[in-house]
């Protein structure tokens, strides 16, 4: 049985993510790889998931790894290798479509079928659900009730900051419950100084910006907020040589930009933070709703002003 979660000179345990996918499923190479063509892709999800394994047990943590149901599909192997390791099982879309791409048939289609295949694979319910490039936007209320009828206790598909992708900057910076549903959201962590949230907490953030950076924003919301954060990353990220696929500058950028360093980096991080998966990190019981509510009344977040039907927990 996992052991509980490690702390490493610090009282706040961290919720640890991978979002399993590979390099030409990414939404920047959606153009250059279409899903008509990722079976002829020559796949490297393998052997990086495996690296971030070996990593993840260097430094004993475990973490929550969201499948891609068209990977977990080909590889159910490596989901059953995630599971037998003691990390949390996710799901993370079957197709990685933004949700504000789909129809409500179409997004209760993909998301049925991915969950059936992650759950399959992994022997296990799958509670955890994550969208692809963190769609979960306004407009798109009617996902949650679909992600409560497939059987999802919670959701980590908003990041509350302003971006091209996904404009979630009015969203809550806290776990906080939909109204009308028992779903709770965990969203991406961002750190607030003054009335401006920064990103900070993983992908592409994490390989451009310094790490200095990092570690500055994850201290802050660990001992002046006093919360977990939620940090998140792909296989893919850590492989340098990944084929180089044709697109535009910004795609480029955001795919390509220190992927050298970026094993390096999390390594760094995972000795000087605490993690474990994000089930474990937010059960009802370690979070401290009081402390939640006083930091949302302060600013910490807003409920009601991104998604509309959402409460405080």
């Amino acid at each position: 049985m996992p052991g509980p979660p490690q702390t490493r000179g610090a009282s706040v345990v961290n919720g640890m993510s991978v979002d399993v996918e590979d390099y030409f499923q990414t939404q920047a190479m959606s153009i250059a790889a279409p899903r008509s063509r990722w079976s002829q892709m020559p796949c490297r999800v393998e052997r990086n998931t495996e690296q971030l394994f070996e990593l993840f047990a260097k430094h004993n943590i475990r973490g929550t790894f969201f499948f891609l149901g068209w990977i977990a599909e080909r590889y159910p192997k490596l989901v059953a290798r995630a599971k037998d390791l003691g990390h949390e099982i996710g799901c993370h879309s079957y197709w990685h479509r933004p949700i504000y791409s789909l129809s409500r048939h179409e997004f209760r289609e993909d998301t049925h079928r991915a969950k059936a295949v992650i759950e399959s694979a992994a022997g296990a319910r799958v509670l955890g659900y994550r969208a692809p490039s963190f769609s979960l936007t306004s407009g798109t209320e009617w996902a949650v009730d679909i992600l409560v009828e497939a059987g999802f206790t919670y959701d980590s598909s908003v990041h509350p900051v302003a971006h091209d992708l996904y404009d979630n900057r009015n969203a809550p910076r806290y776990p906080y419950r939909f109204s009308s549903t028992s779903l709770l959201e965990i969203p991406i962590s961002t750190v607030q100084v003054g009335k401006k949230t920064f990103p900070f907490s993983g992908g592409g953030y994490f390989r451009i910006l310094p790490f200095t950076y990092t570690r500055w924003a994850m201290r802050r919301v660990n001992r002046v907020e006093r919360q977990p954060a939620v940090f998140y990353i792909h296989p893919w990220e850590i492989d340098a040589r990944q084929p180089r696929l044709p697109a535009n500058w910004r795609s480029n950028f955001r795919q390509y930009t220190g992927l050298k360093r970026t094993m390096k980096l999390l390594d760094r991080l995972l000795d000087e933070f605490s993690f474990a998966p994000i089930e474990e990190v937010f059960s009802e019981s370690h979070i401290n709703a009081a402390n939640l509510k006083e930091h949302l009344r302060g600013g910490g977040g807003r409920p009601g002003t991104s998604l509309n039907r959402n409460t405080a927990i």
